[in-house]
């Protein structure tokens, strides 16, 4: 049976803004936003975190990271297009090709499509702000010729974000990646998309690791706004009433020094005040079926 991996992370607390350059038809930057119940909640999409995890691994394993991104030209370029007579994508070799998946679009000579995908293995939702918005606004100018000032307001929020990733381990080409994807979640400092030009710190703060059989996460958005603080509730309760087994959960960050790691604990889940040790520990539970792994790569992933 396959291993899943999920992961739901929570950040830290600053100050999120829109300096992309987006706008309402005004001087005004907005923030992308969802209505839950009665309140608005700002939001940073999927492939914005998948830009920072793409940006993650091109700095630490840029030799088998295929498409790398020049800020100075604002182009990609394809290891492998040049190389393999015009094959833009391969999962095998390249680590973002196997997590992030591709689409290449193209036509042959006879005009007929020759267009290959993959979809890809890492599965990230859209991050939520733990806070309502209520609609904070930044002001500011941009000088120019005497009598020509711009000014422009720019939408701010304080809050932390929520996502979860999913990744099954058996669907990569390579499975050991699912461990250095552990790895660039829990160190991905950019993230595009609302925070192109703005640095707000994605890593997690708290975070919920379940290696499991059961192919649904149950894990999503089980972290919510607790005064000041972030609590867990609805974790908890999982585990008490069995829906999710305290030995499939790691738990850490600042979430242990709350009385939910407490009860997380008393309930015998695995729950570390550091996050970097809770990741180390999760890649060794991952590691514990390298037989498994091998006979998926036999197989072709």
């Amino acid at each position: 049976m396959s291993k899943h991996l999920f992961i739901t992370v929570v950040t830290p607390t600053a100050i999120a803004a829109n300096n992309r350059g987006e706008g309402d038809g005004s001087t005004l930057m907005t923030l992308q936003k969802i209505t839950r119940g009665s309140d608005q909640y700002t939001t940073v999409s999927a492939e914005a975190i998948r830009w920072g995890l793409r940006e993650y691994f091109q700095n630490t394993d840029e030799p088998h990271t295929n498409r790398t991104f020049d800020p100075n030209t604002d182009k990609y370029t394809f290891k492998s297009e040049a190389g393999q007579g015009g094959k833009r994508f391969d999962p095998k070799e390249y680590i973002d090709d196997d997590l992030f998946g591709y689409m290449d679009a193209r036509k042959n000579s006879d005009n007929q499509d020759v267009t290959t995908k993959r979809r890809g293995a890492l599965e990230i939702s859209r991050a939520i702000s733990l806070d309502p918005y209520w609609g904070d606004v930044a002001f500011g100018s941009t000088g120019g010729e005497k009598g020509k000032t711009s000014i422009h307001s720019t939408e701010v929020h304080c809050t932390a974000y929520q996502y979860t990733a999913a990744l099954t381990p058996e669907s990569l080409k390579q499975p050991n990646r699912a461990l250095l994807a552990l790895d660039a979640i829990a160190s991905v400092r950019h993230v595009g998309g609302n925070h192109s030009r703005f640095l707000f710190d994605f890593r997690p703060e708290s975070i919920v690791i379940r290696i499991t059989d059961d192919p649904s996460p149950w894990i999503m958005n089980c972290f919510k706004r607790v005064g000041d603080e972030v609590g867990c509730s609805d974790l908890v309760r999982l585990v008490e009433v069995g829906d999710v087994k305290a030995s499939e959960l790691i738990v850490a960050g600042e979430i242990a020094d709350t009385p939910y790691g407490g009860q997380l604990k008393q309930l015998r889940v695995k729950v570390y005040r550091g996050v970097k040790e809770a990741i180390t520990h999760a890649k060794s539970n991952l590691q514990e079926s390298p037989k498994a792994a091998e006979e998926s790569l036999a197989k072709g992933g």
